[in-house]
């Protein structure tokens, strides 16, 4: 069980850091040059962080190592999961959009379950470079950074991978489908 400030329980972080391990070690095409060494040694001076790793581990996001930022001396993990997280899907946009819906609305919208989860969604441009890692949302779409133009009309962006390509689409913000999720971002 999580405690209230935002740690995990000592067996709950060695069981995540075992799974994080394993899939660095299972998909080292997504992180060329990084050592696991150095992201564990971020990993365990980073307690919130973690905690925020398990969210996204506990909703099936699978998050993995996929780059560093020099400029700010972070790793960058993303939601590796082949489909959009299957604890993150049905949901709308934003708080905004859940509030305007009047009948039949979702548990929550991806805006506020990341900020909950200490994560951010992805961009057009991050989801476009997680896609160079592998197929992902063959099946499925998630929603996606939106520019403030487009969210004051109403509407909102997502992605998926068809053909064999990637494309951006819009939707109003209030929508959720049971296939569209969102993937996180975190700097650890």
């Amino acid at each position: 069980m999580k405690t209230s400030k935002k740690q995990l329980p000592a067996s709950q972080k060695e069981t995540l850091l075992g799974a994080l391990k394993k899939r660095f070690e299972k998909n080292t095409n997504r992180h060329k040059g990084i050592e696991w060494a150095s992201v564990l040694a971020k990993l365990e001076a980073s307690p919130e962080k973690l905690w925020s790793l398990d969210e996204m581990e506990s909703t099936e996001g699978e998050p993995d190592v996929v780059g560093y930022d020099k400029k700010n001396d972070t790793y960058i993990f993303m939601d590796c999961s082949a489909e959009s997280p299957k604890g993150r899907r049905s949901l709308c946009f934003d708080g905004d959009a859940l509030a305007s819906r009047k009948e039949h609305k979702p548990a929550d919208s991806a805006m506020e379950m990341a900020k909950a989860m200490g994560i951010e969604l992805l961009t057009e441009e991050q989801y476009r470079e997680l896609q160079q890692l592998g197929s992902f949302d063959l099946k499925t779409s998630s929603w996606v950074q939106t520019p403030a133009a487009i969210r004051k009309l109403g509407g909102a962006l997502f992605c998926d991978r068809r053909y064999d390509q990637v494309f951006t689409y819009h939707n109003g913000a209030e929508s959720y489908y049971a296939a569209r999720g969102f993937r996180g971002v975190l700097h650890v």
